[in-house]
């Protein structure tokens, strides 16, 4: 893609934001419905997610008193924050911040990433930040850390193996920073759990997303935390550069992982129906690709 048609993508995930209706939040909410979704605009990454705590009432919505909590951000890549291609680290920080003032009795960070983990933990700033929280930062290098799991209602995933941190966490917190990616169309929620199994290539080999469908049947994350502060455009999942990248300034928070996906492929000005692995889970009956009808407090900072 030249410089010229990248600004042209650029200019229009300006306008899918705009289409997305945000607006200063303001009424308070109803008792008999309760939020569905955060979508927060115009902030720092840890600023619009207090935001959004806010508008759900706080971490305690989620997180129990002596809960086991699992992060599971977006680390995959030897890159720093700027290029996009890992979750921010205020983000992540402030979530594990949250997690420990919510009673968490011990708050966990990994990614089984792609390239060499230590790099990839350094370099993000995310273990920084996660260290600085009170929280811990575990490897997923080694084998070892994985259990054999049946996914009974998979189609073409039966099992897989799967970090034990994922298996023995009370709460799982889905952290994935939008952007775009060569094999699945767009890396978000449902992709990003994929740092979550050992044997990525076997995915790849047989129907990536259906896949990546299948195995968020097996277990839901409690909340998913869209980063959509830096987007990465074009050369996903890795980028060439930070001319990949736009600031749209924007986070997505839902209990729904289906709804926050297709909320975040609209955020990048792609019809979520288009996606296959959103509109099989959806078909799966594992979430709502249709946001309409959800309750949606939409926030500007």
């Amino acid at each position: 893609m030249d410089r010229r048609a990248f600004l042209k993508t650029a200019c229009s995930s300006v306008a899918a934001v705009s289409a997305l209706n945000f607006a200063t939040s303001a009424a308070p909410l109803l008792a008999a419905s309760p939020l569905d979704m955060a979508a927060v605009r115009g902030g720092e990454p840890d600023v619009m997610f207090d935001k959004a705590m806010s508008a759900f009432g706080g971490m305690g919505q989620f997180v129990r008193k002596g809960d086991k909590v699992l992060i599971k951000p977006n680390i995959g890549w030897d890159v720093e924050p700027e290029r996009g291609g890992d979750t921010n680290p205020k983000l992540v920080g402030r979530i594990v911040a949250h997690c420990l003032q919510a009673g968490a009795k011990e708050v966990t960070v990994f990614d089984h990433t792609c390239d060499p983990w230590r790099h990839c933990y350094q370099r993000s700033g995310i273990e920084r930040a996660v260290k600085d929280a009170g929280g811990k930062i575990v490897s997923g290098d080694s084998e070892g850390y994985y259990q054999k799991i049946a996914v009974p209602g998979g189609k073409r995933l039966r099992e897989t193996a799967a970090h034990e941190l994922f298996l023995e966490a009370d709460r799982i917190i889905n952290v994935p920073v939008l952007k775009h990616h060569g094999s699945s169309q767009l890396s978000i929620g449902m992709k990003n759990l994929m740092g979550a199994v050992w044997d990525r290539g076997y995915w790849h080999r047989n129907d990536l997303h259906q896949c990546i469908a299948d195995f968020m049947s097996f277990k839901a994350p409690t909340l998913t935390v869209v980063d959509a502060y830096l987007v990465m455009r074009q050369n996903g999942p890795r980028g060439v550069s930070k001319d990949d990248v736009a600031l749209m300034k924007s986070l997505i928070v839902a209990r729904d992982f289906v709804a926050a996906d297709a909320a975040a492929a609209k955020l990048f000005g792609v019809d979520p129906a288009t996606i296959p692995h959103i509109q099989m889970a959806a078909e799966m009956g594992l979430g709502k690709i249709d946001l309409t009808g959800l309750n949606i407090d939409r926030i500007k900072v």
